[in-house]
């Protein structure tokens, strides 16, 4: 900021009207002299700018931005804004997949102009999302007519074909059609003209175990032969979204699961409908060295991008999917190196992660070197003892529940916390909610 030369206003006059304007112009200019017409953009612009707005325009700017504002929010604020019924902007959000398309929609046709948004082959959707059950019992009682098939330890995939095309995404919707050639080409076989799947994918064991989950995702950044013979990634669908010519995200999963069944033959996760024994599929899941099981209400249609009730997740432990705030500097061992994690969950209101615990416990000397690495380009502010971060990993913790504590702002504390794993498949807007860590609290 201070290379603008810019001192900030006493007041407040910038309208969002200007900003984007002058944001444009400084997009638009080329040619020779461009560089310096721009700096003349953004200092007319930041004189204008009161301190507290500079601040802002000058994070805006730079990609540093990081006000709390998830997707949760804007959909609100979105809705709240158009005056239109939030379930609707959510919708369109999902299968737009792009904030601004669905906001600009909103602003400007209203609650029809929403309605007219159609799953698109070739444009990924937000994947649903399951939330935790204490046990399998539980699940089952909140739904007598289900679904159990395995909870795989892969990485989540979305496939899109139309013909010969073929489109494969990650959870984050990360195109890595390139990097899976092996899936491509199964897809293409497979007899349909047109699908949208959702699924698993993982590397297996020669004796049929899964592999690392670090080593499934190592091949979505790599597309070399050699890595590809190696490790041959294989599918187990789970979804089935739209089928020749027909999307069924408003169809219940009873008929979503027959489709399914009708194109993916060998490529079905292991589990059964309304089975008689669930117990003998979640023992069969753990045996084969997968994390425990799905159940999933057989009436449920598809809410994309959403975490609900209608899809239940089975394990023996509790695992949840927080987000690193900070990491203190280690003793003994782990001198010279950021180990005792500050670990925060998801506020379902917006605000910033609340943190729940700490933990080193887990910690390998591989990550503890790749942490104190990796934390230091992460860093927005450091005290003698403590290194504090952007919020932006996820890391997967097993924990013996909850307790109540008064010592965090949640209320609640993590019981013997380990860290599992680091997600780099999922973001910050995926992780576990407080509502989710108070719901393990012993005794609760």
């Amino acid at each position: 900021m201070a290379e603008l030369g810019a001192p900030p206003a006493a007041g407040s006059v910038l309208t969002v009207g200007e900003v984007d304007a002058a944001f444009g112009e400084v997009a638009a200019t080329a040619g020779s002299g461009s560089a310096k017409r721009r700096a003349e953009t953004l200092h007319e612009l930041f004189a204008r700018a009161t301190a507290g707005e500079q601040e802002f325009l000058f994070r805006l700017l730079t990609g540093e931005l990081r006000q709390g504002a998830l997707e949760g929010v804007m959909i609100d604020a979105i809705a709240a804004a158009a005056e239109v019924p939030g379930e609707a902007v959510r919708r369109a959000f999902m299968l737009s997949g792009q904030l601004p398309v669905t906001a600009l929609a909103a602003v400007t046709g209203g609650e029809q102009a929403l309605g007219e948004f159609r799953l698109r082959l070739g444009r990924p959707l937000r994947p649903m999302l399951a939330s935790p059950a204490e046990s399998l019992d539980e699940a089952l009682r909140e739904h007598a007519s289900a679904i159990v098939e395995y909870k795989m330890d892969g990485a989540r995939i979305q496939v899109h074909r139309q013909g010969d095309e073929v489109h494969v995404y990650t959870r984050t919707l990360r195109e890595i059609t390139r990097s899976v050639g092996e899936l491509v080409q199964l897809v293409r076989e497979l007899p349909c003209e047109s699908v949208v799947l959702d699924g698993e994918t993982l590397a297996l064991t020669d004796d049929g175990r899964p592999r690392p989950f670090q080593e499934t995702m190592s091949r979505f950044g790599s597309s070399r032969e050699e890595q590809v013979r190696e490790l041959l990634l294989r599918p187990y669908f789970f979804d089935c979204l739209h089928l020749d010519g027909r999307d069924l995200l408003d169809a219940p999963l009873r008929e979503r699961n027959a489709a399914l069944r009708s194109v993916v033959g060998e490529h079905l996760i292991p589990g059964a409908v309304e089975p008689d024994d669930a117990s003998a599929i979640l023992d069969a899941a753990l045996d084969a060295g997968h994390e425990g099981v799905m159940v999933k209400s057989l009436d449920s249609v598809y809410a994309a991008g959403r975490r609900g009730r209608a899809w239940l997740k089975v394990k023996p432990v509790h695992t949840l999917d927080l987000v690193v705030l900070a990491a203190e500097w280690g003793h003994g061992r782990r001198t010279g190196y950021l180990s005792n994690l500050h670990l925060g969950a998801r506020d379902p209101d917006g605000g910033p992660p609340i943190m729940v615990g700490k933990t080193f416990k887990g910690l390998t000397d591989e990550l503890l070197a790749w942490q104190t690495k990796t934390f230091q380009e992460l860093a927005v502010r450091r005290d003698d003892w403590t290194v504090y971060l952007r919020p932006e990993l996820v890391v997967e913790i097993e924990l013996d529940g909850a307790q109540v504590s008064s010592r965090y702002p949640g209320g609640v504390a993590l019981r013997f916390a380990r860290v599992v794993r680091y997600r780099p498949d999922k973001e910050p807007a995926d992780a576990d909610t407080i509502d989710a860590v108070r719901a393990t609290l012993k005794g609760g």
